[in-house]
């Protein structure tokens, strides 16, 4: 891993919290993730499961946690299970970690090499009458891949029938979504280091640069600052290509007069960051790119400030479709009567402004919490209005990562990133 160590201190603490809320007389497993093949002998490169790595630190593939609060043996409430590392290994790919590493690690003593996994866990099955699976149950999540984690979870119901299951998601999503300090200093990191890869571009770009030439310039500044990369699929999306939400061909060329969406977030640690900023590829917004900005940046302002402990996702974006709603009046793109005659279930803003303003961030992109309770101190979220006008060839989406605080506005992790249009325009011009 290019990352500097993270204290051990935070796996340990994750993983008293997550026991503190399971059953009695339950455990607990979590598996890390595949690596997936391409064809032939190639591989993609490996991505460890974020609930393993949360609760463990351990960043390594065919790797197996177990939690057992209650076991009867003390050594075995906390088990790492591991790929046993050998020199031939150590040659070829890059030794494991051994016992000791792994240790220093995630703090937990005990720890196998997996021809041990099936004996071991027969024996704390015994103990056990609740085995918590986990599964992937975020709001967005697709998947039509069988997991490491489903073809464990599949073996051991079938061998272990009489046992009680239960739900590992629940736990995660409300513990993950609350941030320790020591994940709000990592998230802080991937973020300074998205800023060294905006502020790199604003140099750089200029009329006749393709978009794949910015996406290789945050690369570039994002590996010079021990990141593995993209926390997502980057978005660089110049005049119209911003109207396309999803927009990742980033093949096309930059022309004067145009705005590009950049939307470009640095992971580090396997801690996301997620930014949006839309900037003149001739270095000079017109007055109409202008007006819209400073629209978006209003919106984005003002809900920010809506974020704070107690709000629900839901009303929230009420809110800001209010918000929206008078922006849009003023640039001329609504009228009164638009609002008035407007769809309740699809309001007449978001014919320009069609996506949510905000969504959890962390160890994912779009992170876990449950949407439908209260928000608290110490989630991170994303504020990221928008205003798409295919009609005149341009979108613009400004987007930062906030800390929700006990009290006041959110702390903002992207503070230092250029936004005003002002400045971006004084940076491109030096």
């Amino acid at each position: 891993m290019k990352y500097h160590k993270i204290e051990k201190e935070l796996f340990i603490k994750n993983r008293k919290n997550f026991a503190a809320k399971m059953l009695p007389s339950s455990l607990a497993v979590f598996n890390s993730n595949d690596i997936y093949p391409i064809g032939a002998d190639s591989t993609l490169p490996f991505q460890q499961n974020r609930d393993l790595f949360y609760l463990s630190g351990v960043d390594q593939e065919e790797s197996i946690l177990v939690i057992f609060p209650d076991c009867p043996n003390p050594k075995h409430r906390e088990i790492l299970f591991l790929k046993e590392t050998n020199e031939h290994i150590a040659v070829w790919e890059g030794e494991k970690l051994t016992k000791e590493k792994a240790f220093e690690t995630s703090g937990i003593k005990t720890v196998y090499w997996l021809q041990d996994l099936d004996k071991i866990l027969f024996e704390i099955m015994t103990q056990c009458d609740t085995v918590y699976i986990n599964t992937n149950e975020h709001y967005r999540a697709n998947v039509e891949t069988e997991t490491r984690e489903d073809r464990f979870t599949k073996k051991l119901k079938d061998r272990f029938p009489a046992h009680r299951v239960a739900k590992s998601n629940p736990i995660l999503q409300r513990l993950r979504s609350v941030k320790d300090q020591i994940e709000i200093d990592l998230i802080q990191n991937a973020c300074n280091i998205t800023e060294k890869g905006f502020r790199r571009i604003l140099e750089f770009v200029k009329p006749g640069v393709m978009e794949f030439n910015i996406e290789a310039e945050f690369m570039h500044e994002f590996l010079n600052n021990r990141s593995r990369g993209f926390a997502y699929t980057p978005i660089v999306a110049s005049g119209n290509n911003a109207n396309v939400l999803h927009y990742i061909e980033n093949n096309q060329e930059c022309k004067a007069g145009d705005l590009i969406l950049l939307d470009v977030g640095a992971e580090y640690a396997n801690y996301s960051s997620d930014m949006s900023r839309t900037i003149p590829v001739s270095g000079k917004f017109t007055a109409r790119q202008k007006e819209v900005y400073n629209a978006v940046n209003r919106v984005k302002n003002e809900a920010t400030k809506l974020l704070t402990p107690g709000t629900i996702w839901a009303d929230y974006h009420v809110e800001v479709g209010k918000l929206m709603t008078s922006e849009l009046i003023g640039l001329g793109l609504l009228d009164k009567a638009d609002v008035q005659n407007e769809n309740p279930d699809w309001p007449a803003y978001k014919k320009y402004f069609m996506h949510g303003t905000s969504h959890h961030m962390g160890l994912d992109t779009h992170d876990y919490g449950i949407l439908t309770e209260p928000m608290q101190a110490n989630m991170v979220f994303t504020v990221e209005p928008g205003i798409y006008i295919p009609d005149e060839g341009f979108g613009i989406r400004l987007e930062d990562d906030v800390v929700i605080q006990e009290t006041g506005e959110p702390f903002n992790l992207m503070r230092n990133i250029p936004i005003e249009a002002d400045e971006i325009e004084e940076i491109m011009n030096k």
